[in-house]
């Protein structure tokens, strides 16, 4: 029940809302998983072509979903795979998890000024370990790839699954950190001497820089050095491409159209990293839509009756296991070895009745922040397939919504309405 100041229980609100939804958290607290439910359910449940897209390279989703290896293209997933797990779609689940090499070779074919600049970049031998190795690259093409597949209008919701929280943080950061990078002081240094000699190849230097190529030569070899100035003074070339897309996934991150939301279990390091990454959601201007708490303990912990239920069997087992023995079950029939077992029921029960109390004043704490809070309990089993993914999403979607969206970029004559 909600009221005056309190959060909206469940994601549906919000999923029927926003057309990107971006989920954070610190590794190991089933942020993919979650990432993966929430657009099960919104394909399921509010209908519209639904787009999950995972940045972090883990697998589990693929095997979850049926898909054999799915890549840096959009799959959709078969309506009759999401049948035989149990559900009902009313739109379309699609999936692709980022191949940032692939990605890299798309963005240089788009940004380069000619054919000609694009295929000496591809072939330079520098070229794979930068987008392989270079520590923004993965984040960097992330984001691209984020604003190409929003910029298509293919999708009515794309759910995004992010690295784990440090690293979220520099997938918000990476556009600007590239854009700098290109223009930066180390590679005005590695291309000086190109740039003033007139030409690639030339080997003129100013009288201040020349230590440092000489230092260099010996180090790295002539050739080297010209591979490194021939790869940026052709990456050069992209400058303004980068810094323009940079200003526009910017601008996409902090539109209405846009959501964050944090998942994290209740304890002790990933609470904090959730508390953190909630504080730079809210100091960047970026909306804090919600917030994942996954894991949780069952509430019938704190439940008045079940409470006394157990308090009964660690005040008083033997009665109650001579009860028992009574209706002649074969397995209840040795007082003593039953008493035992509901003494310890009992007393396991009355210790994590104290943990969910706990978790139950956490909960209260951290959802004075974010507009919806989401809870999933812990399941016996782990995530594996679509039914397990549906039980997730049940929990996360909350109380019904009408059943039209209007996108919200929708142009006079344009206007989208998503079925339920």
């Amino acid at each position: 029940m909600t009221g005056p100041g309190r959060p909206v229980v469940g994601l549906q609100a919000l999923l029927a809302s926003r057309e990107v939804v971006v989920f954070c958290g610190s590794g190991g607290v089933g942020k993919t998983s979650t990432a993966a439910a929430t657009a099960l359910a919104a394909a399921t449940q509010l209908g519209g072509r639904v787009l999950v897209v995972t940045v972090d390279p883990a697998r589990r989703l693929a095997d979850a979903l049926g898909l054999d290896g799915i890549g840096n293209e959009e799959r959709r997933v078969p309506d009759a795979f999401l049948r035989a797990g149990g559900c009902t779609p009313r739109g379309e689940l699609w999936a692709a998890m980022l191949d940032t090499k692939a990605s890299w070779d798309d963005l240089v074919r788009r940004h380069a000024p000619d054919e000609a600049t694009a295929a000496q970049i591809l072939d330079n031998r520098l070229y794979d370990n930068l987008t392989s190795r270079f520590v923004q690259s993965h984040d960097y093409i992330a984001m691209e790839r984020l604003y190409d597949l929003h910029s298509s209008g293919a999708y009515d919701l794309i759910v995004v699954d992010t690295p784990p929280t440090r690293n979220a943080l520099d997938f918000l950061d990476a556009p600007q950190r590239m854009a700098d990078f290109f223009g930066g002081r180390l590679l005005r240094w590695l291309t000086a001497p190109y740039r003033l000699g007139g030409g690639r190849g030339a080997r003129f230097v100013n009288f201040a820089s020349k230590p440092f190529y000489q230092i260099a030569d010996r180090l790295l070899g002539t050739q080297f050095l010209q591979d490194i100035a021939e790869f940026f003074l052709n990456f050069e070339t992209m400058y303004s491409g980068f810094v323009g897309r940079a200003r526009a996934v910017e601008r996409l991150m902090q539109d209405r159209r846009t959501s964050f939301v944090v998942v994290t279990t209740l304890e002790g390091a990933p609470l904090r990293e959730a508390e953190f990454f909630c504080s730079e959601l809210t100091a960047r201007g970026l909306h804090l839509g919600g917030l994942v708490l996954n894991r949780v303990m069952p509430e019938a912990f704190t439940d008045p009756a079940v409470a006394a239920a157990a308090r009964v069997l660690t005040d008083d087992p033997t009665g109650v296991a001579t009860a028992l023995a009574a209706t002649g079950v074969p397995a209840l029939a040795d007082p003593v070895a039953v008493a035992r077992v509901l003494r310890t029921v009992g007393t396991s029960f009355q210790q994590l009745a104290v943990v969910t109390t706990r978790e139950a004043e956490l909960r209260a704490e951290l959802a004075r922040a974010p507009e919806a809070v989401a809870t999933v309990p812990t399941f016996a089993e782990d995530v594996h397939d679509v039914r397990s993914l549906a039980r997730i999403g049940e929990c996360l979607l909350g109380a019904p919504l009408p059943s039209v969206r209007v996108r919200a970029d929708a142009g006079a004559g344009e206007t989208e309405h998503r079925p339920r």
